[in-house]
């Protein structure tokens, strides 16, 4: 699988970004810590079909802040793909974002909808789209998490992240992955996610009603072993209703993309081919 690497400049940083294989154009925005290399696994399933774009999200690995003090918005993450298509391609593209990277989809559908054909929104971490008193809770909750993080570093941080998202660290996964070693270079991509992204999903000012005015096809989704109590499925489904569509179910769970790659490169394609 032959890869092409290139660097953008954006307002206040550098991206690096990937791009594989042939077919109609499918950005891939990446969940938490994870980088244009995180869904490696799932891509080598794709780029028969699809022209796969994948790219580190500010401040992660080799996209370089220009002042790495300054905390990303969600505005600057989604300027960022706006800036990123334009780069790479005349025509709307297939979208697939990840927690995160659903948040990031959900912006620039809503201000650059002419960009993105259909974009899978799986389990975008979005108070934003809540009724107010879930919303405080759950803003409350990632608060929390980024204040224990601060206090008692990651160590004491991830298991409590994987309980708010319900993540089974334990849970099945397909066979022969590729390995994800907690190097140095992910502690610091998790140091950025926790210290800066948490602050602007904090802070997002997502306009849930022109959601409902956007072109784009946005096709929310849930991991199938997401448990329906925890915030980023009640994201999911509020979306879903929000829209007035189905919540479709992706195989595993919160990061099925990478658990799961095989059957949810399956599922992905026949999504696509659906819409």
């Amino acid at each position: 699988m032959s890869t092409t690497s290139g660097a953008l400049a954006v307002r206040g940083a550098t991206l690096h970004y990937q791009v594989r294989g042939t077919g109609p154009v499918l950005l891939i925005s990446q969940s938490g810590e994870g980088d244009a290399d995180r869904s490696n696994d799932l891509i080598a399933e794709l780029v028969d079909a699809f022209t796969v774009v994948t790219y580190d999200r500010r401040g992660l690995s080799r996209s370089r802040l220009d002042d790495p003090h300054r905390g990303p918005t969600m505005a600057d993450h989604a300027d960022d793909v706006h800036r990123l298509l334009g780069e790479l391609t005349d025509g709307p593209a297939h979208m697939l974002g990840c927690s995160l990277g659903a948040v990031i989809g959900l912006h620039v559908a809503t201000e650059h909808p002419e960009q993105i054909g259909t974009l899978i929104a799986h389990e975008p971490v979005a108070p934003r789209l809540l009724p107010a008193a879930q919303r405080e809770r759950h803003e409350d909750e990632l608060a929390h998490l980024q204040r224990l993080y601060l206090q008692e570093g990651l160590g004491a941080t991830l298991p409590e992240i994987a309980r708010t998202l319900g993540i089974d660290p334990a849970g099945e996964r397909e066979p022969d992955l590729s390995p994800q070693p907690m190097n140095p270079q992910r502690l610091a991509n998790f140091d950025q996610f926790i210290r800066h992204d948490f602050t602007a999903i904090i802070r997002d000012t997502l306009d849930t009603a022109a959601l409902r005015e956007a072109s784009t096809r946005i096709l929310p989704a849930t991991g199938r072993t997401t448990p329906r109590s925890v915030f980023d499925h009640l994201a999911a489904a509020a979306l879903a209703s929000l829209l007035g569509r189905t919540l479709l179910e992706a195989p595993g769970g919160h990061n099925g993309n990478t658990t799961h790659p095989r059957a949810y490169a399956r599922w992905l394609r026949r999504v696509l081919e659906e819409s």
